[in-house]
């Protein structure tokens, strides 16, 4: 049954996703839970929301009595989590007010940033959730950090371009490797489940519009694939060069975290009718036709005879088995 879900309740999903304190969620998903639809088919949608709300509120009363939770957990949020860390001053928390609607406190001053600071990404159809985190030095690494990046679907290592580049570079690496920690540029999919500490990353030159350009062309030499095993916590790493203020190489560095989280956005599609575009359902590299109808609903898969696909096939609409591997911005037409 669809949820046909109001105008109103759209509106408040989109400032829930795009909530920057846990106060702003709470108050999100409570018009959520009044402006939805009860009937059947948003039960599950009704119970997930009162969940939320349940927890949003726990969370509160243990703030209020000095046991809030810990502020460098981040909980996962949208298609994927990934946590921007650097030195002080290297252009973290001007990427996050660049990209997100997060309070953030940009200033040329170091040290700005104490916490993590999340934000929504919302692009493309896909909402990808950056953490700005405290500046780490050679002679200090915040408590609790290394559980953020640990805890992270991707890392991004912020360097600012010109001549202290590469000693950046090398101050983040190292404090990874002390800590046992590798970064590649790999889909994180295809890392190995044996070994938790490598981790897929990349790096991100920022402040191009002051400069330092070469600096993008040295780091890809000293770090990029072509450069062979040495041991180092980050060889074969993709060096990505960017600027908050112009907003040039943010596409690409948006582009190239989506391919590195290794997931698919797939619409949906009902018979005789044009697919909704505007939502995409957001599934892991090598989902199948089944694991789409399993995300529309539970019971689905047990259901559904065939698929027709738009997408990566020989030819649109061409009816495919439940087994059928999506690719990324596929359309899928379930049949029961």
């Amino acid at each position: 049954m669809p949820a046909n879900l109001t105008p109103e309740y759209e509106k408040a999903e989109l400032r829930y996703r795009q909530a920057a304190t846990d106060e702003e969620r709470l108050a999100a998903l409570q018009v959520m839970l009044g402006a939805i639809p009860k009937h059947k088919g948003t039960e599950k949608m009704q119970a997930d929301l009162k969940r939320r709300i349940s927890q949003l509120r726990q969370a509160e009363q243990k703030a209020a009595h000095g046991k809030g939770p810990d502020p460098f957990h981040i909980p996962r949020s949208g298609a994927g989590q990934v946590v921007l860390i650097g030195p002080p001053n290297t252009g973290k928390s001007s990427l996050l007010a660049a990209t997100t609607h997060a309070a953030v406190k940009v200033a040329d001053y170091p040290f700005s940033t104490v916490v993590p600071q999340p934000g929504m990404w919302d692009k493309d159809g896909v909402q990808i959730e950056l953490v700005d985190t405290p500046p780490l030095t050679a002679e200090h690494v915040p408590t609790g950090l290394m559980g953020t990046i640990r805890n992270a679907d991707l890392v991004c290592v912020v360097v600012e371009a010109g001549d202290t580049s590469l000693e950046q570079m090398e101050l983040v690496l190292g404090v990874l490797r002390e800590r046992g920690l590798t970064l590649r540029s790999v889909p994180r999919s295809q890392l190995p489940a044996a070994d938790p500490d490598q981790r897929a990353g990349l790096v991100a030159v920022t402040k191009l519009d002051l400069g330092g350009r070469e600096t993008i062309q040295t780091l890809r030499e000293l770090y990029g694939h072509h450069v062979q095993a040495t041991g180092r916590a980050g060889v074969g790493l993709d060096v990505l060069g960017v600027s908050a203020q112009t907003r040039e190489g943010l596409d690409d560095w948006f582009q190239r975290m989506w391919s590195l989280l290794a997931m698919l956005r797939v619409y949906s599609k009902e018979p005789g009718k044009p697919p909704d575009m505007r939502r995409p359902f957001i599934l892991p590299a090598g989902a199948t036709a089944a694991d789409l109808a399993r995300q529309i609903h539970r019971d689905l898969p047990e259901r559904m005879k065939f698929a027709r696909l738009w997408g990566h096939c020989r030819f649109d609409g061409q009816q495919v088995h439940r087994t059928e591997p999506l690719r990324d911005k596929d359309v899928v037409e379930i049949h029961e």
